[in-house]
């Protein structure tokens, strides 16, 4: 039982003090107080009843009710508490002194001094406080940075709690709670939304709510009963929502010049009644945005934070996450061979002396990238071949695994020709299946092959990518009523005018209507393209870049006019010229994964 006000309020009664006490001490309940030579005319029921039920239950606790008197006459209150360790033996509790005694009191009338979590706050306990809440599953809690927790003063409700480093090495308090207030105000009916924070005992923990079951990670390896359950039609019809409730969320967030940074199947969640939510709210920084101050979630594998320019964490093997590697855009992994932190550094300067500055990380065309790839995961889970298969495709282009036995690279952004063979398949796939439903997936895959470009430059904006997924959803998809469906920006003309660089609707739905371009895109097109850093459009849509680290064979892949001819109209690699593999980085020390 949480001792709050209302607890204390409804249980200290005059039966209940009764209760406690034995005939002679009942009426001397009714009796003047012992002290104040007659100036007050209160009862010792009264003091307990006004000023002293917190102390009377600790004394019940205790099994010394009887005590209650002799506090009173010195004048004890409840709001002489917390009483300090070395002052309690004043209440003169035991007939001699009594260290277990007087720690164990010391330790209780916390209990009875509680401050509930409100929505909204965020709250500093002291090291002796107690937290009102409960941890559903205590057994891994100690070692979980992530749990689930219930307020006694939100009945019904489940929150997701996590735990933060603060202090000396880790994150200060000030930052803590700079980061806090820079997104507790972002709500989103998709977004693990901020409901209270706190800092206890060298951690800060942050409840969002709300607390799911189910990431599209355990999906991808075993579809749980909320899903499993549904029709054939249904299900295919929640996952072409997901989509573009995905979309949504971060054409919200972006247009907020906010950025997710760590998109990947394990951080997007959905519960029990199959509502999809973004998460990995644990780790925040700032990285500006379009010239914008902005926040983006970076962090390690072990839950710590990470500045965005910390290469110690870039080389520490312990903290490497695959998973976010596997999901991260190129440009978030130039990584040098060696693992020496003073090599990182050297390589990094004299390369910026040979070929100038790093290219600008923009953080929301990573997002961009890293939800198309969740996304193609989410169509190959149509086809049931989502998971370990498209995983085993991804990495076949590896003869071996790496030196001394290390997992074969299966990355996106590392394996993009085998990204473009797979989406080849599933083109030919859904063109041969009758559902309706499937005449959007070649549309889809088009909008896909654009967000997964290896240029920053050259994928859609948030914005653009919602708009054509919602005329997929509702014109071959045949989902008259989308979920989510808003103007992020203003949309000008309209979703059903809005144009931009994706290919013409496949209202047939066959692959073979497919192109895929970086071709001259007239229209309203160069009012939606992307401005990026280190590069600029022009009227008529097409893209320029600038920047000595851009090879000649990137600026041949940008000229090119990519037709449907090959088979699935996929020209993500190209024999001639792969941009992706950045060879300039290459042939200067840097590689994408170190083997």
């Amino acid at each position: 039982m949480w001792w709050d006000t209302d607890a204390i309020e409804r249980t200290v009664t005059r039966q209940f003090v009764c209760s406690h006490l034995i005939p002679l001490e009942i009426e001397r309940l009714d009796q003047p107080l012992g002290f104040g030579d007659g100036l007050t005319d209160g009862t010792y029921w009264e003091w307990i009843s006004g000023k002293a039920k917190r102390i009377f239950l600790i004394l019940v606790e205790l099994g010394v009710p009887d005590q209650i008197f002799g506090v009173i006459d010195d004048s004890w209150d409840d709001e002489d508490l917390p009483i300090a360790l070395d002052q309690i033996e004043r209440l003169a509790l035991t007939a001699s002194k009594d260290e277990r005694f007087e720690r164990r009191f010391y330790s209780r009338q916390f209990h009875y001094l509680l401050r509930p979590l409100q929505k909204g706050d965020h709250t500093y306990y002291q090291e002796d406080e107690v937290v009102p809440l409960d941890i559903l599953d205590k057994k891994y809690a100690a070692s979980r940075q992530v749990d689930k927790v219930v307020l006694p003063n939100q009945p019904g409700m489940v929150f997701c709690r996590r735990r933060i480093p603060v202090g000396p090495g880790h994150l200060s308090h000030e930052d803590l709670l700079f980061e806090i207030d820079g997104f507790k105000n972002v709500q989103n009916e998709h977004l693990v939304s901020y409901w209270a924070s706190y800092v206890h005992r060298g951690y800060g923990y942050v409840l969002f709510t709300p607390a799911t079951d189910f990431t599209l990670k355990s999906l991808f390896t075993s579809t749980p009963s909320c899903v499993r359950d549904l029709t054939k039609t249904d299900r295919r019809q929640l996952i072409m929502n997901w989509v573009h409730c995905l979309v949504d969320t971060l054409c919200f967030l972006h247009n907020r010049g906010l950025s997710h940074g760590n998109i990947k199947p394990s951080t997007i969640l959905f519960s029990n009644t199959n509502r999809v939510f973004f998460s990995d709210l644990s780790r925040f920084q700032t990285e500006p945005v379009a010239g914008k101050s902005a926040w983006r979630l970076i962090g390690s594998a072990n839950g710590g934070y990470k500045a965005p320019g910390d290469s110690s964490s870039m080389t520490d093997r312990s903290s490497f996450d695959k998973e976010s590697y596997d999901y991260a855009a190129p440009e978030q992994w130039f990584r040098p061979a060696s693992v020496s932190t003073s090599t990182v550094r050297r390589a990094v300067t004299e390369y910026g002396q040979i070929y100038g500055q790093m290219p600008h990380l923009d953080p929301q065309a990573a997002d961009v990238f890293s939800l198309g790839c969740v996304i193609l995961d989410l169509l190959s889970s149509l086809f049931k071949k989502h998971g370990k298969p498209f995983a085993v495709h991804r990495a076949a282009k590896h003869k071996s695994p790496g030196r001394g036995g290390a997992v074969r690279d299966s990355s996106f952004h590392r394996n993009l020709c085998q990204v473009e063979s797979w989406m080849t398949q599933l083109s030919r796939e859904a063109a041969k299946n009758e559902d309706p439903l499937f005449r959007g997936i070649s549309p889809v895959l088009h909008v896909v092959e654009r967000m997964l470009a290896p240029q920053p430059s050259e994928r859609p904006a948030a914005n653009d990518v919602q708009a054509r997924m919602y005329q997929i959803l509702t014109g071959p998809c045949g989902i008259s009523e989308p979920h989510c469906v808003h103007q992020y920006g203003g949309w000008g003309a309209g979703i059903g005018n809005v144009k931009f660089g994706f290919p013409a609707l496949a209202r047939s739905g066959s692959h073979d209507t497919m192109s895929i371009t970086t071709r001259q895109n007239k229209g309203i097109q160069s009012g939606h393209r992307r401005k990026r850093s280190g590069g600029s459009t022009s009227g008529s849509g097409s893209i320029r870049r600038t920047g000595s680290i851009i090879g000649e064979a990137e600026r041949e892949h940008a000229r090119t006019k990519i037709t449907d001819d090959s088979p699935g109209g996929y020209q993500l690699c190209r024999n001639k010229s792969r941009p992706w593999q950045a060879p300039m980085y290459a042939s200067h020390g840097f590689v994408l994964f170190d083997r």
